[in-house]
């Protein structure tokens, strides 16, 4: 229990710290962001009206409020979903925007991620397992992969698959000459977004399945040698359940402590292989927003992604508790 309610504290005052920074981040940049971000506005032509400027004044800084009333109006903002209102897609509230982005990151780069890490695991738990053999032939391939990067390995499948075979869509998260009025909730729909999602979620895996597969076999092969494997072996269990339950089991453990960070940025999404397939996700609006210095969606997304982070870190130090009892009596 102390390990749980210690974990908790430590994580709630990150999130203070955090979304703190978030606060003073746009109130210590040279010049002033609001003043930018209004006359960006009406520059574009857009009607703005005095709420939305003091609802800026108050997200970005500019107003003549102390700066504590400022902060606390900040996160009475934050506690009621308040994000401000995006430049680039004006009046839209960028909550509406990330809301709109973040289902389809987390469905392509969430399960492009799982899927890479369960296979490198899997892979990498084999070819420790069966050190010395030809197994070992697939990490050289899977660690050149890797160190492809990422937006050339995703030109080279749409060159291939897209345009020279036309298996796969070219762009997009869905047909938007099928779908003008944006997605809808039907089987058609389904199978037109997953089309187009086959070749994103394949650059995500080949290009970071060969480090878990690298680091899970180095783990299992530095486990094999453990006293209680001589011991199991000793015994006459059979060679499976060491496998499984011995070795595979304690390996994983690294794997595992570092698999929460990535997954909680999944939420940030892949800017580039977003950016390069036009895929609607948290990834390009982020890059979108930087483009257009569009403060409030950079803030809004950045919050976002450090709550992910944070929640993904603290769920995996549950289960890491859990997995691994000597992380709860060190405490």
């Amino acid at each position: 229990m102390k390990f749980y309610l210690r974990r908790i504290g430590f994580y709630a005052v990150t999130l203070w710290a955090a979304i703190s920074l978030n606060f003073l981040l746009p109130r210590l940049m040279p010049g002033n962001p609001a003043d930018i971000m209004i006359a960006k506005m009406q520059r574009a032509g857009q009607d703005v009206s005095e709420d939305t400027i003091r609802n800026i004044k108050q997200l970005l800084g500019g107003d003549d409020t102390p700066m504590w009333e400022q902060y606390l109006n900040y996160w009475n903002q934050i506690l009621h979903g308040d994000l401000g209102v995006s430049v680039v897609a004006y009046p839209e509230p960028v909550t509406s925007l990330i809301g709109a982005a973040l289902p389809w990151t987390l469905l392509l780069v969430g399960t492009a991620t799982v899927i890479s890490f369960v296979l490198g695991v899997g892979l990498g738990a084999w070819a420790g397992w069966k050190r010395g053999t030809w197994v070992d032939n697939i990490i050289p391939a899977t660690t050149i992969l890797q160190s492809i990067p990422y937006f050339w390995m995703a030109l080279i499948l749409v060159s291939v698959f897209a345009v020279g075979l036309g298996w796969f869509p070219i762009f997009g998260g869905y047909d938007v000459f099928t779908y003008p009025d944006g997605p809808e909730w039907t089987w058609a729909f389904f199978q037109d977004a997953l089309a187009h999602a086959v070749l994103p979620a394949i650059t995500i895996v080949i290009s970071s399945v060969g480090g878990w597969l690298f680091g899970m076999r180095n783990m299992m092969v530095s486990t094999l040698s453990e006293d209680y494997i001589v011991t199991a072996e000793a015994k006459g269990l059979r060679p499976r359940r060491i496998m499984g339950m011995y070795a595979a089991r304690n390996a994983a453990i690294p794997s595992i402590a570092g698999f929460s960070i990535t997954l909680g940025f999944v939420v940030a999404g892949s800017i580039v292989m977003e950016q390069v397939f036009t895929y609607p996700g948290v990834g390009r609006l982020m890059f979108q927003a930087v483009i257009s210095k569009d403060y409030a969606l950079m803030q809004g997304v950045f919050l976002v992604i450090t709550i992910a982070v944070l929640a993904a870190n603290f769920f995996m130090d549950l289960i890491y508790g859990f997995v691994d009892p000597r992380a709860r009596q060190n405490v």
